[in-house]
C-alpha cells in the first residue's frame, strides 16, 4: 500500500467520524472541523504526486481562497442560503469540466465503463449548476421566485429528459470499444450534451416554487456530490469517490428529512408546484381584523409568564435580529420564566437556516426544541413569541384542506396561551398564502422591524 493510498483511508475515516459529528448541533464544529482536516489530507497527498503543473494549482488555490475570503467576509446571515447555492453549483460546474477535459485528453478508444462516467459527471454537473443559479435567482429575487409552469411542462420535461439520456447511450455505444460508425463526431456530441444537460437544469427548478427552496438547495447539494462521485470514476480518484459518495447520500438523506417536515414526496416538490402565490388560498375564509399591540404591551405579558417559546424565521435573518432575541431569552430568564426557542425544519429559506442563526448568537443547544416536541405541550406554553415566520405556523396546514400547504405539518403557536407575531406587514410569506393565525383570538400583532422591537422589550426589562 503506497503512502497515498494510506492516506486517502484516513481521509476517508475522517470524513466518516466527521459526518456523524456533524448530526448533533453540540458536536457539529467539531465535526466539520475533522471533515476538513481529512479534505487537507487528501489534497496534500494528491498534490504529491510527481508531473503536476504546480503553477496552474497555486492560481486555482489562489482564486478559490480569494474567493471563500471575500464571501466570508462579505456575506450576510441573509444571504446564505444564496450563497449555499452558488456553491453548490460551482461543484457541479467543476465537475462537468473534469469530465469534459478527462474525454478530451484521453486518446480512443474508450472504455464502456469510462464514457458512462463521463456522461453522468455532465449530466449531473450541469443539471447542479444550472439549477442552483435558477435557485440563487429565486432566492435572492432576482428571478420570480414563485414555479414558472406551463400546459404539458412534466410531459415536456418528460421527452426532454428521454432525449438527453438517448444522447448519453449513443455517445457510449459509438465511441466505446473503438467502433468506426459515428453519428456525430465526439465535440458535437459533448456540446449537445453539456447544453441538454443545463438547460434540464433550469426547467427542472423552474417549475419549483420558493416555499420548496429548502428541499431544493439539499436536493442540489445531493447532486454535487454525485457528481463528484462521477468525477472520481472518470478521473480514477478513489478519494473523490468516496467524498463524493457522502456529500451524495447525506444530501438525499437531509432531503427526505424536509420532505417529511413537509408532509409530502419528493416527485411532490419536483412536479407539484407548491408556492402559487394565491392570496386566498390557506385560510381565506377565515378573515377578520388583526389585533395590534405595541412592544410596550408585549413586555407586561411576558413579564408575567413563566413560559416562553420564541419561534424564529426568515423574517429573524432578515432583520438580523438573532443576537437581540438571545438577550432577551437571557432577561427572560433571569426573570423566572423558561425559554426554548422551537425551530421547524423548514423554517427559513435553506436546511438548518435558524439552527447556524441562533448558534452564531450563542444561543444554548438545550434551548432548541423540536416541532414535535413543541406540539404536545404548546398549550401549557404562556407565550409564544413568532418572529418572522410564517408558513411553518400556519393553521391553515391543519385545519384548511383547500390550502396548498394542508398537511404540512406545523408549530402550532395558536394553541398556545398567547402569541404575539412580529412583522413588517400583514404580507404573505414565501407560499405565497394568507394566514388565518393573524386573526385568532388569542394573537397579537407587533409591526415593524423585528430587531427594534426585540431591542424596545430588552430596554423595558432592563429599566424594570
Amino acid at each position: 500500500m503506497t503512502p497515498t493510498h494510506l492516506a486517502y483511508i484516513v481521509s476517508a475515516a475522517l470524513f466518516a467520524v466527521g459526518l456523524k459529528r456533524m448530526s448533533s448541533p453540540a458536536t457539529a464544529r467539531q465535526g466539520n472541523l475533522l471533515s476538513a482536516v481529512g479534505m487537507l489530507v487528501a489534497v496534500v497527498f494528491t498534490l504529491a504526486r510527481a508531473g503536476l503543473d504546480y503553477r496552474w494549482i497555486a492560481v486555482g488555490v489562489a482564486a478559490g481562497s480569494l474567493v471563500g475570503i471575500v464571501t466570508a467576509l462579505k456575506v450576510q446571515m441573509t444571504s446564505m442560503p444564496e450563497m449555499v447555492a452558488l456553491f453548490n453549483g460551482s461543484g457541479g460546474l467543476a465537475s462537468l469540466l473534469v469530465g469534459w477535459a478527462e474525454f478530451n485528453g484521453q486518446p480512443g478508444p474508450h472504455a464502456v465503463p469510462f464514457l458512462v462516467a463521463v456522461v453522468l459527471t455532465i449530466l449531473i454537473g450541469g443539471v447542479t449548476f444550472t439549477g442552483s443559479v435558477i435557485a440563487w435567482g429565486k432566492l435572492s429575487g432576482k428571478v420570480y421566485s414563485g414555479p414558472v409552469t406551463f400546459p404539458g411542462q412534466q410531459v415536456v420535461n418528460g421527452v426532454f429528459l428521454l432525449a438527453v439520456v438517448t444522447l448519453g447511450v449513443l455517445f457510449c455505444v459509438q465511441f466505446g470499444g473503438g467502433g468506426t460508425w459515428r453519428l456525430m463526431g465526439p465535440n458535437t456530441y459533448i456540446y449537445l450534451f453539456v447544453f441538454g444537460a443545463q438547460l434540464l437544469g433550469v426547467m427542472a427548478v423552474i417549475a419549483i416554487g420558493g416555499a420548496d427552496m429548502p428541499v431544493v438547495i439539499s436536493l442540489l447539494n445531493s447532486y454535487s456530490g454525485l457528481a463528484a462521485c462521477a468525477a472520481g470514476f472518470v478521473i480514477d480518484s478513489s478519494i473523490l469517490v468516496v467524498a463524493g459518495a457522502f456529500v451524495g447520500a447525506s444530501g438525499l438523506i437531509l432531503t427526505s428529512i424536509m420532505c417529511k417536515a413537509m408532509n409530502r414526496s419528493l416527485a411532490n416538490v419536483l412536479f407539484g408546484g407548491f408556492g402559487v402565490a394565491d392570496s386566498s388560498s390557506g385560510g381565506g375564509t377565515e378573515q377578520g381584523e388583526a389585533q395590534a399591540a405595541s412592544a410596550q404591551d408585549a413586555y407586561y405579558v411576558l413579564e408575567a409568564a413563566q413560559s416562553i417559546a420564541f419561534v424564529p424565521g426568515y423574517g429573524m435573518a432578515a432583520a438580523q435580529a438573532q443576537h437581540a432575541v438571545r438577550e432577551l431569552g437571557d432577561l427572560l430568564e433571569a426573570n423566572g420564566a423558561e425559554v426554548q426557542f422551537a425551530v421547524h425544519p423548514v423554517a427559513g429559506r435553506m436546511p438548518g437556516h435558524m439552527n447556524v442563526l441562533l448558534a452564531e448568537a450563542n444561543v444554548s443547544y438545550e434551548k432548541f426544541i423540536e416541532m414535535d416536541d413543541i406540539n404536545p405541550i404548546i398549550e401549557s406554553v404562556d407565550v409564544c413569541v413568532v418572529i418572522g415566520a410564517n408558513d411553518v405556523v400556519n393553521p391553515a396546514a391543519r385545519d384548511d384542506a383547500s390550502s396548498s400547504i394542508y398537511g404540512m405539518p406545523i408549530i402550532e403557536v395558536d394553541r398556545a396561551r398567547n402569541v404575539f407575531v412580529l412583522k413588517r406587514s400583514m404580507a404573505s410569506g414565501f407560499a405565497g398564502i394568507s394566514n388565518p393565525l393573524f386573526y385568532k383570538a388569542n394573537t397579537k400583532m407587533i409591526f415593524g422591524d423585528a430587531k427594534a422591537t426585540i431591542e424596545t422589550l430588552v430596554e423595558e426589562f432592563k429599566a424594570s
